[in-house]
């Protein structure tokens, strides 16, 4: 069971994980032990997120979700495996209790009468400074 919050569990069948090798600095050590690790969570067969909470999440995994409705997460950040593992548990909980959360609604407001005002004033000084680029007249 991964805890999102104290409402929100997430079942051990919602969660796999896999081992590889990871890039980078670490010598042999690299070559020799499977420290990345890649965390899928089968995001759209969850009974336990609303629809809702699915399309936030959709959005806010970006690349990371699959055609097949599962968010795959890729972490080689240290030279453990145990670090990396709980390191990808953690952005998979801040990334859920972020979908959680749902947006503000707009609510739409009027220009004020000062800033109308200002706008207006702005708009017919420019008029003024491009009228003056005009030809000059004979004035005689």
């Amino acid at each position: 069971m991964l805890h999102v919050t104290e409402t929100l569990a997430l079942a051990d069948w919602e969660l796999s994980e896999s081992f590889m090798r990871a890039s980078g600095p670490g010598g042999q050590n690299v070559n020799k032990v499977s420290t990345a690790v890649e965390l899928r969570f089968e995001a759209e067969r969850s009974p336990h997120l609303s629809p809702s909470v699915k399309a936030r999440l959709k959005k806010l995994a970006g690349r990371r979700w699959t055609l097949d409705g599962a968010i795959v997460l890729q972490v080689e950040d240290t030279r453990s495996q145990a670090r990396n593992r709980e390191i990808a548990r953690e952005r998979l909980v801040e990334m859920i209790r972020a979908a959680l959360v749902p947006p503000k609604r707009r609510i739409a407001t009027k220009p004020t009468l000062g800033s109308q005002r200002r706008r207006i004033a702005a708009k017919t000084q420019r008029g003024e400074v491009k009228s003056l680029r005009g030809k000059i007249g004979d004035e005689e």
